[in-house]
């Protein structure tokens, strides 16, 4: 088969891949929405200091 990889480890690659990248975007979201949330919870203070 193509790159000596047999038909089925195929799939099994294609399903991992599938199912992976919502996770991604998950993650992507969720890291993005705590960047921000850190960022405008840091306005107006002098460093970490509460």
């Amino acid at each position: 088969m193509f790159l000596g990889i047999e038909w089925y480890w195929w799939i099994v690659i294609v399903v991992a891949v599938g199912v992976s990248i919502p996770f991604k975007v998950k993650f992507m979201k969720w890291w993005s929405k705590r960047q921000q949330e850190k960022k405008n919870g840091q306005r107006g203070k002098w460093g970490d200091d509460e």
